[in-house]
């Protein structure tokens, strides 16, 4: 388990709360962020968020110039070229963010994708695992002098409730022997996310390095469709019968400024101070749960019912991925 209780605050906020909410009051003034996906979506927002409250904002980009144009006009940002898929990439970015000799406060590892067709990087990784874990792992490994001199940072995963659709696969990670699933495959990197976080926290704690993940709410209007037909989205009650985006805070349906409030309230909340390695919903720690609540949410209603499952708070399974990890990015 991890070294906080998995068990909720009551924090004061709540599924409709916004970004702006959770960080009012909070000076980040002298801090400094790196937010991945921060010029999309959730990952914007944050970024935007984290600004606005007085900290150095750092997002690296694979596209720079679409990252120029979300970004117009978020004075103090820095766009800086990175791509997650490309492990020369994120050693770059890595050695000049060290080569500055800055600290990191925080760093949110906002950039994913989501149900995927079946695609494989250049080390014939599947894209998902790759992108979503693998990339971020490796970023926050190369990234860690900074972290520990920033003396108090914290490294926010943004992971999902998809977690409970698998484990991480330690037997077939790629899919190389079995068939592909892509909301399996999905699922084992939400997981990973999760472990990640865990492990992190659990090697981290005594350089003053903290690690949380967390489920930012379902959050239609951003490039994470950009792979779900539309049957899909209406099948997931996201989307009505006409076809129209369904806001209810309440069933985790968010808009994007009450998703990004998540990852906000992990990276910057008060109430987390001296606390790890725990999952996040809906600005507070989620409860664990069940087996059969899971497979009850996977196979029958996906409900809300807010929870982590206890695969992926596992320090075994987290151990095992971390050390799989560092064999995978070298």
């Amino acid at each position: 388990m991890p070294t906080t209780v998995q068990e909720p605050l009551r924090s004061g906020f709540d599924a409709a709360s916004t970004a702006e909410d959770v960080v009012r009051g909070i000076d980040l003034t002298g801090k400094v962020a790196v937010v991945t996906g921060g010029y999309s979506g959730i990952g914007l927002e944050t970024a935007r968020v984290l600004r606005a409250a007085g900290a150095e904002v750092v997002v690296p980009a694979r596209d720079t110039g679409r990252a120029e144009a979300a970004l117009k006009g978020i004075d103090g940002v820095g766009i800086e070229a990175m791509d997650l898929l490309d492990p020369a990439s994120v050693d770059a970015f890595a050695e000049n963010f060290l080569a500055s000799g800055r600290p990191l406060h925080i760093l949110v590892n906002s950039a994913g994708v989501m149900a995927t067709p079946l695609t494989r990087d250049t080390r014939g990784y599947e894209v998902q695992f790759a992108t979503n874990h693998l990339g971020h792992f490796q970023l926050a490994a190369r990234l860690r002098p900074a972290l520990r001199r920033a003396q108090g940072a914290r490294v926010v995963s943004v992971s999902s409730w998809g977690h409970r659709f698998s484990p991480v696969r330690f037997d077939d990670p790629h899919f190389e022997h079995s068939a592909y699933d892509r909301w399996v495959a999905y699922g084992q990197s939400k997981t990973a996310n999760i472990l990640f976080a865990v492990a992190l926290d659990e090697r981290g704690r005594a350089d003053g390095i903290r690690a949380y993940s967390l489920h930012p709410g379902s959050i239609v209007d951003t490039n994470l469709k950009k792979y779900l037909a539309e049957e899909d989205l209406k099948a997931a009650g996201v989307h009505d019968a006409d076809g129209r985006t369904v806001l209810d805070p309440a069933r985790q349906l968010k808009t994007v400024e009450q998703g990004a409030a998540t990852s906000v309230w992990c990276a910057t909340s008060p109430l987390l101070a001296g606390k790890g390695g725990v999952y996040c919903e809906n600005n507070d720690i989620a409860p664990p749960m069940s087996a059969a609540e899971g497979r009850e949410w996977t196979l029958t209603t996906r409900t809300p019912k807010p929870g982590v499952l206890a695969y992926a708070l596992d320090p075994e399974a987290a151990d095992r991925l971390w050390e799989l990890s560092e064999r995978l990015t070298a």
